[in-house]
């Protein structure tokens, strides 16, 4: 079984991981190039292979109707996505300790990127939300 753990910048946050992780989306809506400053890069672990210590030190944003984003109140990292909806949760790539062996999987909401930037040809592009 896979294991991966990660935390925060801080380490107020740590989080185990203990199945297989998704290949990692990255979106480019406004809301995640806000959040983080760029491109949001995502693996997805489902919720009862997943575990977070220090979780009193997760602050939820509900950032639109159907989600909310996780961040450490500490020092802000940016970590989860969480769909009201589904049984798994997003983890931004860069929280994990690495190597992780994740791959880019493709990037969504491509037309609305920056325009500071190209997204590589290394993977599927798709204008919005994968179809």
């Amino acid at each position: 079984m896979e294991e991966h753990h990660g935390q925060c910048l801080c380490g107020a946050v740590r989080f185990r991981t203990f199945g297989t992780l998704r290949a990692v989306i990255a979106c480019h809506c406004s809301q995640c190039r806000r959040q983080t400053g760029h491109h949001y890069a995502a693996t997805n672990v489902r919720d009862d292979e997943f575990s977070v210590e220090g979780g009193e030190n997760v602050t939820w944003y509900r950032a639109s109707a159907a989600a909310g984003r996780g961040f450490c109140r500490v020092c802000g990292s940016a970590l989860f996505w969480k769909a009201d909806d589904l049984d798994y949760t997003s983890i931004l790539a860069g929280a994990f300790d690495g190597p992780t062996g994740l791959t880019i999987g493709y990037h969504i909401y491509c037309a609305d990127k920056g325009d500071y930037y190209d997204i590589p040809a290394d993977a599927e592009q798709y204008p919005a939300g994968r179809p």
